[in-house]
């Protein structure tokens, strides 16, 4: 536990320290990223729930986000808690009907309702169409007191959502009611015939999940001030997967280390234009037979095995 301490506290003074090293604002898309991949995590790795769709979460809480703040003139705080909210919501209504039914089927459903979403977006006015949603301004959080247009500042602000995002998700696989989650992933019918609703578990789960994942694309059309079709297609939900399969599924940390290292790949691997997604194949493949359990995964797996060992 002493070296679990240690290491965090080097990761978070590491987090402190990095904008004065690197660009600000690949470090802040980044850990957007990392708080949408432990998102959805959440459902995969510890529901055993997969789902096809997760980016219409992502994308429509950044279309919330850019309207209430651009077309409302409201303060970015209830730009954030308006994306939440309507992932949140878009989450309930697809988890009502999704967790009815299981394995491919459950996939299906989330990607057919993340197909509609796309075309309300391609079609509704407020989202900008194919254009997206441009020219989000940034004013100053936590009424007025924060300024956001230093890049260096807002770091701060959006490292401090991510550590809150990354705290709930731990919190909640740490509690009971995280281990219900993985009793109904490890066996759903012995967790129903203990007494506990499943479906009910599932259905939170997938809100939970839902929501942290419109924090996420909230967070990140503040970042960038825009909201674009892209944060609502199938590639990004594709992408999310990516990166949670790459770091590790069912580790707290794995989904933070897949997405810096993918949004570090499309950074600066983006003069090869369209390699980038047979580079990027390439890696997950090898990624896939070498690390079955992803990097974070199997690293931990062999440090277990040699402290065993020793």
């Amino acid at each position: 536990m002493t070296g679990q301490r240690a290491l965090g506290f080097g990761l978070l003074v590491a987090a402190l320290l990095s904008p004065w090293f690197f660009y600000p604002v690949f470090l802040m898309t980044a850990l957007c990223f990392a708080l949408f991949a432990c998102a959805f995590n959440l459902l995969l790795g510890y529901v055993g729930l997969m789902s096809f769709g997760h980016a219409m979460f992502f994308g429509v809480a950044g279309y919330c986000f850019g309207h209430v703040v651009k077309a409302w003139g409201m303060p970015p705080e209830l730009g954030l808690l308006a994306g939440v909210a309507g992932a949140a919501l878009l989450g309930a209504v697809t988890g009502a009907l999704a967790i009815r039914r299981q394995g491919i089927y459950f996939a299906m459903i989330t990607l057919a309702f993340a197909q509609m979403i796309y075309f309300i977006c391609v079609q509704v006015p407020w989202t900008g169409g194919e254009d997206g949603l441009q020219g989000i301004a940034r004013k100053p959080l936590l009424f007025g007191l924060v300024p956001t247009k230093d890049d260096r500042v807002l770091y701060y602000v959006v490292l401090a959502i991510f550590l809150f995002g990354y705290g709930a998700i731990y919190r909640f696989i740490h509690s009971p009611f995280g281990q219900v989650l993985k009793a109904i992933r490890d066996n759903e019918q012995r967790a129903v015939s203990l007494g506990y609703e499943a479906d009910r578990y599932k259905l939170l789960a997938f809100v939970l999940s839902a929501g942290l994942a419109g924090l996420a694309g909230a967070t990140k059309a503040m970042v960038l001030q825009f909201a674009t079709l892209t944060d609502v297609s199938a590639g990004m939900s594709g992408e999310v997967v990516l990166m949670a399969l790459v770091g590790g599924l069912g580790t707290i940390i794995g989904p933070v280390v897949g997405a810096f290292i993918i949004v570090t790949m499309q950074n600066y691997l983006a003069s090869f234009g369209e390699f980038v997604l047979v580079i990027q194949g390439s890696i997950f493949v090898v990624i896939v037979m070498a690390f079955r359990k992803g990097l974070v995964g199997e690293i931990s797996d062999r440090w277990k095995a040699w402290r065993s060992a020793g």
